[in-house]
Order: structure tokens, then C-alpha cells, then sequence
């Protein structure tokens, strides 16, 4: 069975965590994140610790629980730091620039595209082939950055497309006559 449930979760200072009896809510400097919870697990409190405990013994509760522990703590994580992907844009023409709401790409189509930005995540681009995408919920942080990289994804001969930045592309080899 798991035990990622039976880790404590260290809690900032600058980090409010109010507990109700559906729901978690996490308050922090960069922001406000809620998160349900079911009835098979509760919320224990103590000075700067956080722990997660089941109602019953069961597979579900067990799951269940460990999985409420990795949110409230990504919660806990992007209140207080924040989340950030970083995009690389590689080939000839390819290009980014982020407007407040709404980013515009240029990856070799006849139009250009104009991805909007939902309410939470921010957009930079430092230059014309880097996007670093920015929130204090990481499941919208990640999920912007698999739509932005689904426009062109690498392709395996050359490399070109959108990549994540730490991301290696196993190039193959071309065909020989």
C-alpha cells in the first residue's frame, strides 16, 4: 500500500490553510487555491504540519488519501512560490510574443495562432523563441504548456517544433541510398 499519506506536509508561514468539512482552502502571497475532499479522509493540523489520515482502512481510502496529500501540497507550493514551465520554439521562422491574455504564435503555418490564456496563468517571453508559462496551480500551468506545445510538436528528424526545455528529442537518422 502507499504511504505517501503518511508524509507531513510543512507549511510556510506566509501560507493560510483553512479546513471545512468538504473542502481545503489554501491562502497565500501569490494567491487562493480550494480543493475538495472526500469523506474517507480528514485534516489534522498542528503548529507548521499538515497530515493527512483515512476514516477507514480500505484500498479506495488508502489512494485516495495519498492523492489528496500530492494536491494539498502542490497547493501549498504554488501559493507560496509558484509554478513555472519554460518552452523552447526551435526552427526557422517560429516565433512567440504574449500579449496580456493571450499569446501569438508563428510555427510555419499559413496563420498565425492566437492561444488565450485561461484566468490564473501568465505568459512571458523573453525572446522570440522562449515562452515561460507561470500560475500558482500547477495542473493549469502544465496543462497550458501540453495545448501550446500540441500546435507543433518535435518533430524526430530534424527537432524543430515546440519542446520543453528540459526535454531531449532522440533524433533518428535519415534514410541512405
Amino acid at each position: 500500500m502507499s504511504r505517501v499519506n503518511n508524509n507531513p506536509i510543512t507549511i510556510p508561514s506566509n501560507v493560510d490553510i483553512n479546513i471545512l468539512s468538504t473542502a481545503v482552502i489554501v491562502k497565500g502571497p501569490l494567491g487562493l487555491l480550494k480543493q475538495n475532499i472526500t469523506s474517507d479522509t480528514f485534516l489534522e493540523l498542528n503548529d507548521c504540519f499538515l497530515r493527512i489520515k483515512m476514516t477507514n482502512n480500505s484500498k479506495y481510502a488508502n489512494a485516495i488519501a495519498g492523492t489528496i496529500r500530492a494536491l494539498i501540497a502542490n497547493m501549498v507550493h504554488g501559493v507560496s512560490i509558484g509554478f513555472e514551465r519554460k518552452l523552447l520554439l526551435v526552427g526557422v521562422g517560429y516565433r512567440a510574443q504574449a500579449d496580456k491574455n493571450k499569446i501569438n504564435l508563428a510555427l510555419g503555418y499559413s496563420h498565425p495562432i492566437d492561444y488565450i490564456l485561461p484566468e490564473g496563468v501568465t505568459v512571458e517571453t523573453p525572446n522570440q523563441t522562449e515562452i515561460i508559462i507561470k500560475g500558482i496551480d500547477k495542473q493549469k500551468v502544465g496543462q497550458v504548456a501540453a495545448e501550446i506545445r500540441s500546435y507543433r510538436k518535435p518533430e524526430p528528424y530534424k527537432g524543430k517544433g515546440i519542446r520543453y526545455a528540459d526535454e531531449i528529442i532522440n533524433l533518428k537518422e535519415t534514410k541512405k541510398k
